[in-house]
């Protein structure tokens, strides 16, 4: 997908039992996985006028919205089902990983109806990312 900021919204949904510093980690890897899986999400860097370099960020905003875990199975469900929406899940067998290499053997020996999913990036038209998560409010 090339990101078009007049036509796609970007969003994370969290898991709203997760604790703050779970939370925070499951947002921070989503927006990574974002910046590197969509083009023209991140805007170029820029520099201050004496000359230090600022890391581009992203070209819209991405609100970080509440959710329950059914109700975030459920939009997870409904994103896989539709081509035009890209979707990130991370999931709490991530969280629980040491290492890249234990969470590679764990999550390719599980069903994706036996992993649970803590937090969801997803990227889409305005109108189908609003419609399925229009109703969820902004993580305080």
């Amino acid at each position: 997908m090339d990101f078009d900021a007049t036509i796609h919204k970007c969003v994370i949904v969290v898991d709203k039992a997760l604790g703050l510093g779970h939370a925070i980690n499951a947002v921070s890897v989503i927006g990574v996985s974002m910046g590197r899986s969509v083009e023209g999400l991140v805007g170029p860097d820029m520099q201050s006028r004496d000359g230090v370099n600022y890391p581009g960020v992203i070209y819209a905003p991405l609100p970080i919205l509440l959710s329950n875990n059914e109700l975030l199975r459920n939009i997870l469900e409904k994103a896989l089902e539709d081509d035009e929406i890209q979707s990130i899940p991370f999931s709490a067998l991530a969280q629980s990983c040491k290492t890249y290499q234990e969470y590679e053997e764990r999550i390719s020996e599980a069903d994706n109806s036996t992993i649970e999913v803590v937090a969801i990036g997803l990227i889409g038209s305005k109108k189908k990312i609003s419609k399925l998560t229009g109703s969820l409010p902004l993580f305080k």
